[in-house]
């Protein structure tokens, strides 16, 4: 299993649902995460199929948030 993380400035529950159709597009229905309560406002992403880090960093955009790989 794959496990990607992102820093976001996915901050809220509001912000969580507008983003929910892009990732579940990109990273899969309940293959994905935002701990809200990060400072970082992490993105987990847990998936046994590949990811494409740049495809969910785009995603993200296009639902109107910033996101960056973390190490």
């Amino acid at each position: 299993m794959e496990t990607l993380k992102f820093k976001t400035t996915i901050k809220c529950s509001g912000c969580v649902a507008n983003v929910t159709p892009f990732l579940n597009k990109t990273a899969g229905e309940d293959n994905w995460n935002v701990d809200t309560q990060s400072p970082d406002k992490v993105l987990t992403i847990s998936s046994g199929d590949k990811v494409n880090e740049t495809e969910v960093i785009k995603s993200i955009q296009e639902a109107g948030y910033k996101a960056e790989k973390i190490s």
